[in-house]
C-alpha cells in the first residue's frame, strides 16, 4: 500500500516553497506534482496532472502545486475588518 502521510505532505510542500525559484526557473509556470521531494512532471492543470499520473500514483499519494513565479501561487491573504461604533 502506497502510504502518505500528513506529515509526507508538508515535507513535500516544504521542498516546494524552500525551491521556489529554482522550480520555476526549470518548469516555468506549471502545475508541478511532488512526491518525496522529487519532481514528478509539471503539468499545464491540476486534471492533466491527475490523468496522466493516474496509472502510477495513487491520487493523493502526492501534491500538486501552482509554480506560477510568485509567492502568490502558494499563500493566501485573510483580511478582515471591525467596524467599531
Amino acid at each position: 500500500m502506497d502510504s502518505y502521510s500528513e506529515n509526507d505532505r508538508r515535507s513535500d510542500f516544504e521542498f516546494f516553497t524552500d525551491n521556489y525559484l529554482k522550480l520555476y526557473k526549470e518548469y516555468g509556470h506549471k502545475f508541478l506534482a511532488i512526491k518525496s521531494k522529487h519532481v514528478l512532471g509539471a503539468f499545464d492543470s491540476v486534471s492533466e496532472a491527475i490523468d496522466e499520473l493516474s496509472d502510477t500514483y495513487k491520487v493523493g499519494s502526492y501534491i500538486i502545486q501552482e509554480c506560477s513565479g510568485d509567492e502568490s501561487a502558494y499563500t493566501t491573504t485573510i483580511m478582515s475588518h471591525v467596524i467599531k461604533e
